[in-house]
């Protein structure tokens, strides 16, 4: 064997991280959590700015969902990109332009200037998870990445729970418009430290089928896939119930259960904590019955589709619930139970293609469930504006993301099955069954 053939060798067989992962995740973690905090702003200062700015529920509602409108194509065009050019450079040019496209807030606070803001944020934070999770995938072995993909999926709640209160501060002191101003600089903090300490991982997953690493694998037959396909359906059902948390939480608890801003907003993190805790053990229970040799089917399909199906079961009880808290506690456990599926959607898309078309894959896969961020937050400002009352107009919206959440998770328990749609791949290149890889070693 040569010393190139041993070093390839050695970068496909580990079964622990690379040195220094560890590090690369906390600002990784970092990144998703300013990522996040720059999502929750305006949802978060929905009354005052609908207020100051005169806006009905209807054209909120556009507000909310104009930060999508070009996320899912900059997410698959990032995607490809990431192919090419190296993750740490991406990662630190779209920190670059999340916290630029903030400061034009504080000079001229009107809807459309809040519209081409919101749609260039969004654009720019387009690949940013699949980047991500690609950058961090250099820097560890499949069968250990359930708990740092969870991590980093927290970087997600954890910059809802810091920011809110800093930001509802800010907006309830010194106004809405320099909440956006603070994320900007934040933004700015965090690309000088990556560009001081930001590495790029040497990691390479091996093959998916047997032909030479560099021959790809016809994207049509990796989107087709029904593990793909039902993992796409779970994690789009529950991102629309992540997109109206983000949009309009907020709004519900202050118009329509009577909270006052302060604490409309300081609740507002409700959700985020308790996602924290699902995701971080929904993460860790399915890296450890993969561990243990588990299918994958059963901890990267059954176990978490099923939470899915769990909260839309739960939702519905909104409408009957007798008090505010106890519709506010619904609502929590409801929209964040079955957070796990964010965790294991990017592990079955690694688990099924080639490493040269990993970003790629995953930023697709990325924009088709977070497509729901255009209709989520746009349908109930329907629902609200044509409602009786603000608050029915609200719990008509969580009874239809209850239905999405059950029709999803169930697509998600039948279709999941990484194993067979790997060697059903296996098969169409010309491999047995047998000549996949081996899982690490526990």
């Amino acid at each position: 064997m040569t010393a190139h053939d041993q070093t390839a060798n050695n970068r496909t067989a580990h079964d622990r991280p690379l040195k220094g992962a560890w590090g690369i995740t906390a600002l990784v973690f970092l990144f998703m959590l300013i990522n996040f905090a720059d999502k929750i702003v305006v949802g978060l200062a929905a009354k005052p700015i609908m207020e100051e700015l005169k806006l009905t529920p209807d054209q909120f509602g556009l507000l909310g969902s104009s930060f999508f409108f070009l996320f899912a194509v900059a997410g698959i065009l990032g995607g490809f990109l990431a192919n090419r050019v190296q993750t740490r450079h991406m990662l630190f040019g779209m920190a670059i332009i999340w916290s630029l496209v903030q400061f034009p807030v504080l000079a001229l606070a009107t809807f459309e200037t809040l519209i081409v803001c919101r749609i260039l944020l969004g654009a720019g934070e387009g690949p940013a998870g699949a980047v991500a999770t690609h950058a961090l995938y250099k820097w560890f072995p499949d069968s250990l990445r359930g708990v740092p993909t969870a991590i980093v999926a927290q970087g997600s709640a954890l910059g809802v729970i810091i920011a809110v209160p800093a930001l509802n501060y800010i907006i309830v002191t010194y106004t809405w418009h320099w909440a956006f101003g603070a994320l900007g600089i934040a933004g700015l903090v965090w690309a000088v430290l990556w560009l001081i300490f930001g590495r790029e991982g040497t990691l390479v997953d091996p093959p998916v089928h047997a032909a030479a690493e560099g021959e790809p694998v016809p994207y049509r037959h990796l989107l087709s896939s029904p593990s793909i396909v039902a993992a796409c359906c779970a994690a789009f059902a529950s991102y629309w119930g992540l997109a109206l948390g983000l949009t309009w939480f907020t709004a519900y608890l202050v118009e329509g259960l009577g909270f006052s801003q302060t604490m409309g907003g300081n609740l507002s993190i409700l959700p985020w904590i308790f996602g924290m805790v699902v995701v971080l053990t929904g993460g860790w229970i399915s890296q450890r019955l993969k561990k243990k040799g588990v299918s994958s089917r059963i901890c990267r399909g059954v176990f978490p589709a099923a939470t899915v199906i769990l909260g839309g079961c739960i939702l519905p009880l909104i409408a009957i619930a007798p008090s505010p808290a106890l519709k506010v506690a619904i609502l929590t456990i409801g929209t964040a139970l079955g957070s796990t599926i964010y965790v294991v959607t990017p592990m079955i898309v690694s688990e099924l293609t080639p490493h040269g078309q990993r970003a790629a894959m995953l930023a697709i896969v990325g924009a088709i469930y977070t497509s729901a961020g255009v209709l989520a937050p746009w349908a109930m400002g329907k629902a609200i504006q044509g409602a009786a009352s603000r608050l029915a107009g609200y719990e008509q919206g969580f009874v239809m993301l209850s239905a999405l959440l059950i029709v999803g998770g169930l697509i998600g328990v039948l279709f999941i099955r990484p194993e067979a749609d790997r060697q059903r791949l296996a098969a169409r290149f010309g491999v047995t069954p047998d000549s996949a890889p081996s899982p690490a070693r526990p």
